[in-house]
């Protein structure tokens, strides 16, 4: 148990410095993810992960004010330029993609460049398709800035493009070199990103992590308030859990499925409501909800198990409940378009215990309809 231990002891690192890193163990497509505040401005956390000379860092509006004069401070020595995309998941799209070729083929970029993703989950997950499909794949880097990239999107290789008949349907597995998590970067995150973010942390205790989900129980608060310790465990610890599952199953052909808890219902409101207008953590956080209440009908959840989930999320002023004007049909619609759908049949990730999660097919359709909000 590491309750009551001091903060800078839980779940290993350096007590002097602050630094935690850890490994996504993929033999030699291994790769480190590096913890730290600060590390966004030092060189020595990029050099080991760059092949060439050429460098392009690619970023949002948002984003590159605050950071990208001193990331590219630390890659002083390299050829770099930088591409500057709109922010916002309406952007995550084969158009904003198509902005990122254009700059590599009139730059003339070759095969040994390296790519920079600094920003979010959309950025880090449009460097990444692009890094997978130039010149059949070049290195890239994530340096993800806010909480939900962090313990993410980041870590495990998934890139892709929304579609407008579905979230991230179109895309590749293609690893990242390094993942560099500065910390302070989440001091000028907007709260409503910053609990977004903690949507998916959450997740990994409910799939996994017992221990963690307890332990997040006890001190979501300190995380709410933005303690930079506190952060950094929370950080590690969902990215220590999310490196295991991606080293056992890399393509999601088994339990790697069980890191998409909520997403299934999540993707569908996503896509109904337009992208954008709802946060991805969000409606992770309500398709949550509602892939617990529907393991409470299986009878794998007790209400007092359920309240505790809703508990946690609503202490982190997320939804847990879809949006009004949501019918049983919208969501039937678009889950069936979800990538778990196999020959035909709905496969949705729920939970047998909290800390333990399956993959299930053949879910009682009475049941599912019955935890869908009712018909409009």
């Amino acid at each position: 148990m590491y309750f009551g231990q001091p903060i800078n002891k839980l779940f290993g690192g350096d007590p002097i410095t602050g630094m935690k890193k850890l490994s996504v163990d993929l033999g030699d497509r291994s790769y480190p993810i590096y913890i730290a505040p600060g590390i966004l401005s030092d060189p020595a956390s990029y050099l080991p992960h760059i092949k060439g000379s050429q460098v392009l860092v690619i970023t949002n509006q948002t984003i590159a004010p605050l950071y990208l004069k001193q990331l590219c401070s630390a890659l002083a020595g390299f050829s770099v330029s930088t591409l500057i995309l709109p922010d916002g998941e309406e952007h995550k799209n084969i158009e904003t993609v198509q902005q990122i070729f254009d700059r590599l083929l009139k730059d003339k970029y070759n095969r040994t460049a390296t790519l920079i993703a600094l920003g979010g989950g959309v950025t880090g997950d449009m460097t990444g398709f692009a890094a997978a499909c130039y010149q059949r794949g070049v290195a890239f880097i994530q340096v993800p800035t806010t909480l939900l990239s962090q313990v993410d999107s980041s870590v495990g290789g998934k890139t892709g493009v929304n579609h407008p008949l579905g979230k991230n349907m179109i895309g590749a597995f293609h690893q990242p070199n390094a993942v560099i998590i500065d910390t302070e970067t989440l001091t000028t995150l907007p709260e409503k990103e910053l609990s977004a973010g903690l949507a998916e942390v959450i997740k990994y205790g409910l799939i996994r992590d017992p221990e963690f989900f307890e332990w997040l129980e006890d001190n979501i608060n300190h995380l709410l308030e933005r303690d930079n310790e506190y952060l950094v465990e929370a950080i590690f610890r969902s990215c220590k859990n999310k490196a295991e599952v991606v080293a056992e199953d890399e393509f999601e052909s088994g339990v790697r499925a069980t890191l998409n808890l909520g997403h299934t219902f999540g993707h569908a409101i996503e896509a109904c409501q337009g992208y954008g207008n709802w946060l991805h953590g969000e409606a992770v956080s309500a398709g949550t909800m509602m892939a617990a209440d529907l393991s409470r009908r299986m009878g794998w959840l007790s209400d007092d198990d359920v309240g505790r989930i809703m508990n946690l999320f609503e202490k982190c002023r997320l939804p847990t409940r879809p949006p009004i004007g949501m019918g049983p049909d919208d969501f039937l619609q678009k889950m069936m378009l979800d990538k778990k759908v196999l020959d035909g049949n709905l496969r949705l990730v729920l939970l047998k215990s909290l800390g333990e999660a399956r993959v299930c097919v053949d879910i009682d359709p009475v049941l599912l309809r019955e935890t869908l909000p009712p018909p409009n």
